[in-house]
């Protein structure tokens, strides 16, 4: 069974992986700094705050003093993490004393950014040219419908809007590694990764297409460092407030364009002006990853006997429980039940395998169902019975006792000698798979039946 994992990294792992002269470059915006500082654990934040006014290197031992000794391994992950982003730069000295020293560039710009505050290059246009501005509550609604449309065209759905139009720049972010396509003739399909990746959460979600999107972005020449400085920046910006495009370079409207299509932002134009106007999903992107506070509320009950219960009126997570649940599987299956709220299913061992096949693993499985677990069951411990947990392990584990595999047989050699030197043929690329020297049989596998077989024929000449 394949085992495929995407690793779901934020922004502040991105900007780890830097070169240290785009590192550098990227302090020099007090903005990043703050995004950094806001990014870190609570012990790293704690270190560079208490280490903010000291010029010079400072022994490691001073930071080992500032925890109890039950907090060893938190120390650990907040140094370990202030080297990775060139927060901090160790030294060792001939008498292997350890020293951190702050970075400068960090530093200065923190320290002015703390004492003087920072002014972002754009301010909010007037209320008197924006007068169309949606509400809160609206523009939340608008970047959820925009993030569902955009993982409706990943599933490929005969469901997803056909008046959304998501741009090529998006669409090869799934070519990437989400989706693939043989030819032109045949429409894209999800590959394995795209099966684990639907069942993330929203913001692992996010940070995995972000990430992509610069990537993409980087082999078409943009700067990775000025893209993701403007990208941080645009988390600094005013939920809701309207924001000239004239105040932005052409890649960056580019990447507006593109950011519209994930809900980051919205576009709107007026009579003489265009302005975009940042959601909650812009605003929060130099949040951790490990920050829970913004997930959505849940909606799947699990019941005992294996029927699922989604209460929602959401296409994509009518499209998502398909994965596993039974109405999917085959035309011999179908809706139990389907009302405007609610959609009824049951997981069934047909459903899991076909799951398990397509890369997602059980855990995954029931990590979905418990973060989206509805409110009325997610308080109870445990929210998805143990009997179905337990049943979805049992499942997978099925798969993994015994793999097939196309094969042949072969016996009756001649000889000792050419018995030999055929084990040595199939072991050379790599198609042995058993071998008995008393009664001269050999397994190998088919995709070298060709070979083998001009191999024998030779031999016997």
């Amino acid at each position: 069974m394949p085992q495929v994992k995407i690793v779901a990294r934020n922004f502040m792992d991105m900007v780890a992986s830097l070169p240290a002269m785009k590192l550098d470059k990227l302090y020099e915006n007090s903005f990043i700094c703050e995004a950094i500082l806001r990014s870190l654990p609570p012990l790293a934040k704690k270190y560079v705050l208490q280490l903010l006014y000291i010029d010079g290197p400072v022994p490691a031992k001073w930071l080992e003093e500032w925890v109890l000794p039950d907090g060893a391994s938190k120390h650990k992950v907040a140094v370990d993490r202030l080297i990775q982003l060139r927060v901090l730069t160790e030294t060792v000295e001939r008498k292997k004393e350890a020293t951190y020293l702050v970075n400068r560039t960090f530093q200065r710009n923190l320290q002015k950014h703390i004492v003087h505050g920072g002014v972002l290059p754009r301010e909010p246009m007037p209320s008197n040219i924006t007068v169309r501005l949606p509400s809160l509550e609206d523009l939340d609604a608008y970047a959820v419908q925009q993030w569902e449309f955009f993982l409706l065209h990943l599933i490929n759905s005969t469901e997803a809007e056909k008046s959304t139009n998501i741009s090529s720049s998006m669409m090869k972010i799934f070519q990437r590694g989400l989706l693939s396509q043989k030819d032109d003739k045949e429409p894209p399909k999800l590959t394995e990764s795209g099966f684990q990746f639907l069942l993330m959460d929203t913001n692992a979600q996010l940070w995995y297409i972000v990430r992509e999107y610069i990537s993409n972005c980087e082999d078409l020449g943009v700067d990775t460092a000025d893209l993701i400085s403007f990208l941080l920046e645009l988390s600094f910006h005013v939920t809701g407030k309207a924001y000239n495009l004239n105040t932005l370079s052409d890649i960056q409207r580019n990447i507006i364009k593109d950011l519209a299509d994930l809900g980051l932002v919205k576009l709107q134009q007026g009579r003489k002006e265009s302005w975009f106007i940042p959601t909650k999903l812009a605003t929060n992107l130099s949040i951790s990853l490990a920050d829970t506070s913004s997930r959505k509320q849940g909606y799947v009950v699990v019941e005992t006997n294996f029927r699922t219960y989604a209460y929602s009126t959401s296409k994509l997570h009518c499209e998502i429980l398909r994965l596993f649940s039974r109405y999917a599987i085959s035309l011999l299956h179908r809706i139990e039940y389907q009302l405007p709220n609610l959609i009824v299913g049951a997981i069934t061992k047909e459903s899991l395998y076909k799951a398990f096949l397509n890369g997602i693993t059980a855990e995954q499985i029931i990590s979905f169902l418990q973060q989206n677990a509805h409110p009325r069951v997610a308080e109870r411990v445990p929210s998805v019975p143990e009997n179905v947990t337990d049943q979805i392990r049992l499942w997978e584990s099925d798969l993994n006792r015994v793999e097939m595999m196309p094969a042949h047989l072969y016996d009756e050699f001649p000889s000792r000698d050419v018995f030999e030197a055929a084990c040595d043929f199939a072991r050379e690329y790599g198609g042995l798979l058993w071998e008995n020297s008393k009664k001269m049989r050999i397994v190998v596998k088919a995709e070298i039946f060709t070979q083998m077989k001009e191999f024998l024929r030779r031999q016997k000449q």
